[in-house]
């Protein structure tokens, strides 16, 4: 030892007024070897560190204490569950000096809350957890038949299948692509030589239409919509213009059949003249006539 007092504390001191015949150190010093922790043994009671199993909500103060948070508590047994002793763990929360008390479960394998604090309550979903959901107790039990396991092998693949990550299946489908890097190159490149050609012949064929643009590939929506274009040209217009003379003339013949000519024609005429103002007033081209701008003047007079 290097110290007297790391002697004394790892118990390795004998003073000098100890006798062999006396015992050990602790019945000569006439204390327990656990010093406070069994300061309560005559009760059957022994003080240790408990940790907290799960996340609990403290009943006094309505505080979360969370898993895993250490506790000095006391320490009894309270029944038995066949040899399987039951014990009792009786502490106090550090947030409000609450007494809660937590028993040993043998039967569920699990701890149970006496008094003092309630357990929080905490579900998920296996797929969300991407976990797999364990058998009930019977079909647990079903599965050591050899036969049982026969049947269900396919439908347990599957689920095993099913409840794979989706990344572990993208790797195994990725690496199944590609698996023959031959294979592949080679595609990829005849693709890329037909892609080449077919550019080359847009830019041909557009060449040979005098476009500096390649042209893409004619699409049934461009049909339709080029079916249902309907550009308006001046033969629509005098076919319009005659049919509109012969509707205006008469079906009888007469004496007067020049006079009528002339009057179809002076129609005609008018006609085109006026269309001619009213496109040159729309145009902002057009010119007062000297019977407009005697008018005027005389007004001004």
């Amino acid at each position: 030892m290097s110290s007297l007092a790391a002697a004394r504390a790892d118990n390795f001191y004998y003073p000098p007024e100890w006798d062999p015949s006396q015992g050990s150190l602790n019945k000569f010093h006439g204390q327990h070897a656990l010093r406070e922790r069994a300061r309560k043994l005559d009760q059957g009671i022994l003080i240790i560190r408990f940790e907290m199993p799960f996340n609990i909500w403290c009943e006094g103060c309505e505080s979360m204490i969370a898993k895993g948070v250490r506790f000095n508590a006391e320490k009894k047994q309270v029944g038995n569950y066949y040899s399987t002793k039951i014990w009792s763990f009786t502490m106090k929360s550090a947030c409000c000096k609450h007494v809660i008390v937590i028993q040993t479960d043998p039967k569920n394998c699990e701890y149970v809350i006496i008094s003092g604090a309630r357990k929080k309550t905490e579900e998920y979903d296996n797929e969300d957890a991407e976990t797999v959901a364990l058998p009930a107790d019977d079909e647990r039990g079903r599965l050591v038949d050899p036969f049982y396991r026969l049947e269900h092998q396919e439908e347990d693949l599957k689920k095993k299948r099913e409840a794979e990550p989706v990344l572990v299946r993208l790797q195994r489908a990725s690496d199944a692509r590609h698996a023959d890097d031959y294979a592949i190159n080679k595609a990829l490149r005849a693709r890329l030589r037909n892609q080449k050609k077919r550019v080359a012949e847009e830019e041909l064929a557009s060449k040979k239409m005098g476009l500096s643009i390649r042209l893409l590939p004619a699409s049934e929506e461009d049909t339709a919509v080029a079916a249902r274009t309907k550009f308006h040209h001046k033969f629509e217009t005098n076919r319009k213009d005659k049919r509109a003379l012969i509707k205006a003339g008469s079906i009888f013949s007469n004496s007067s059949s020049g006079i009528e000519k002339r009057r179809l024609e002076l129609e005609a005429k008018r006609r085109k003249i006026k269309a001619a103002a009213v496109s040159s007033l729309l145009a902002g081209s057009y010119k007062p006539s000297s019977w407009t701008t005697s008018a005027k003047s005389s007004r001004g007079a």
